[in-house]
């Protein structure tokens, strides 16, 4: 295998944000904690691949899934402060995107 001449870090965090919608469920969460959900209708994604996306998520830090000890469990999803973290730089995608791109 190549290795590759960037960054590792700023490889390895383009991977991750670069996920097929793993960059509009982090739009998502920024406005607060959400049910699952609430997650799932706000995009045309399978259940299946949104549970996958946010324990990857997950898994780096990025997401955080408080389990409410209530009948029935109640289960949200939050940004960490590593996810909060994004905000500007998806905030200044969803600009460029506003001022660059047509639909």
């Amino acid at each position: 295998m190549n290795q590759s001449s960037l960054c590792p870090k700023l490889e390895k965090g383009m991977q991750i944000i670069s996920k097929r919608w793993t960059g509009l469920i982090i739009y998502q969460l920024l406005s607060g904690p959400q049910r699952f959900c609430a997650i799932e209708s706000a995009f045309p994604i399978s259940g299946r691949l949104l549970s996958e996306r946010l324990k990857e998520l997950e898994q780096e830090g990025i997401v955080k899934r408080d389990v409410f000890p209530e009948t029935p469990v109640r289960i949200e999803y939050s940004l960490t402060d590593k996810g909060l973290a994004l905000e500007p730089i998806i905030r200044d995608i969803e600009k460029w995107s506003h001022t660059w791109l047509e639909l």
